[in-house]
């Protein structure tokens, strides 16, 4: 599918979300529940005898850099197994403890991270897990990292459904006054046991999904980051090394490989990545349709996509970064926060 193609099922998926239809299927209803079913079968066969125990890293990272009467940053995990780390047994190897360290480490400040996610959860769950972090007495994060999608397509979730979720989590979040990254949906295609012809089509129904949720997003000021191509090629390349022991997980090395591509966007939305805000031509980066650069960013690994200029006769616009990606430092044990 060329990424024209993708921007205009991405558009008429966004256009479903924002007036409450239910929007036309992926890839079909029917394809998409072979998929779920090979899917499910090849979780039952390679992850039999593996706990669903999630490590716990919630707590404060970068103790080192205390200064006496200034608080920590707040960062926030919302989302499914991805977001939550399910597949390793440290918490330091989880997505959230990995980016609290690298967060930590550019800011030169403490974090404290606080991780709602939940695995199998689908984005209609991001209600709850927002209303988690907005309650009282707890002060509103600084940002908000969200890793949502791949149940939704494995579950059949209508997509303009699922984007419409998305979008009114990244609203009240935004509302309250947090910064919001999304990892758009993985890539469903580098689940190893998963045979063609069902690979490619759960490839096309990810990056359907991954694109709309772009639109979604950014329409509400949130950013998003490509997760899909990452977890495609580089998967495909060294499965044993990036995928955990059910073969569906990501490893530690899996999880550290997708944090060093979020970092880059969690920084830029508190104003603390190095780089200009201006687009890079010579990294392909620029000023596009946001349906445009949502179906480029669905294709590429670590595609930034955040809202621009105001909307025009092709409707509204935004910015395509590719930013640098700089080595996420191992994470450090948390200090428990009070």
């Amino acid at each position: 599918m060329t990424s024209m193609s993708r921007a205009r099922v991405a558009r008429r998926i966004a256009a479903g979300a924002a007036y409450g239809g239910g929007g036309a299927g992926l890839v079909g209803a029917a394809v998409v529940g072979l998929v779920l079913a090979e899917v499910r079968l090849a979780r039952r066969q390679l992850g039999n005898g593996l706990s669903d125990r999630v490590p716990s890293a919630d707590g404060v990272y970068g103790r080192a850099y205390d200064i006496p009467g200034e608080p920590p940053l707040r960062l926030a995990m919302l989302g499914d197994s991805t977001a939550a780390g399910q597949g390793v047994h440290r918490a330091g190897q989880t997505p959230g403890a990995l980016l609290a360290s690298g967060l930590a480490a550019v800011a030169e400040r403490p974090v404290e991270l606080r991780n709602v996610a939940v695995t199998g959860a689908r984005s209609d769950d991001l209600e709850r897990q927002t209303g988690l972090l907005l309650s009282a007495p707890r002060p509103v994060p600084d940002v908000c990292v969200i890793m949502i999608g791949a149940n939704d397509v494995t579950h059949r979730m209508p997509p303009a459904q699922s984007v419409r979720h998305l979008a009114t989590a990244v609203r009240r979040l935004r509302t309250a006054g947090a910064e919001v990254v999304v990892g758009t949906c993985p890539d469903l295609g580098t689940i190893e046991p998963v045979q063609q012809p069902l690979r490619w089509l759960a490839r096309r129904a990810s990056r359907q999904l991954a694109a709309a949720q772009t639109i979604g997003v950014v329409a509400q000021g949130g950013r998003t980051v490509s997760l899909g191509d990452l977890l495609g090629p580089e998967f495909e390349a060294n499965p044993r090394e990036l995928f955990g022991p059910d073969n569906y997980h990501p490893s530690a090395e899996g999880y550290a490989t997708a944090a060093m591509a979020v970092l880059p966007t969690v920084c830029a939305a508190l104003g603390l990545w190095p780089e200009e805000e201006r687009p890079d031509v010579s990294r392909r980066e620029g000023f596009l349709p946001v349906a445009r650069a949502a179906a480029e960013a669905a294709a590429e690994a670590g595609t930034e996509v955040t809202a621009a200029m105001p909307a025009g006769p092709r409707g509204p616009w935004a910015l395509l970064k590719r930013r640098r990606r700089r080595r996420v430092p191992e994470a450090e044990p948390a200090t428990p926060s009070v």
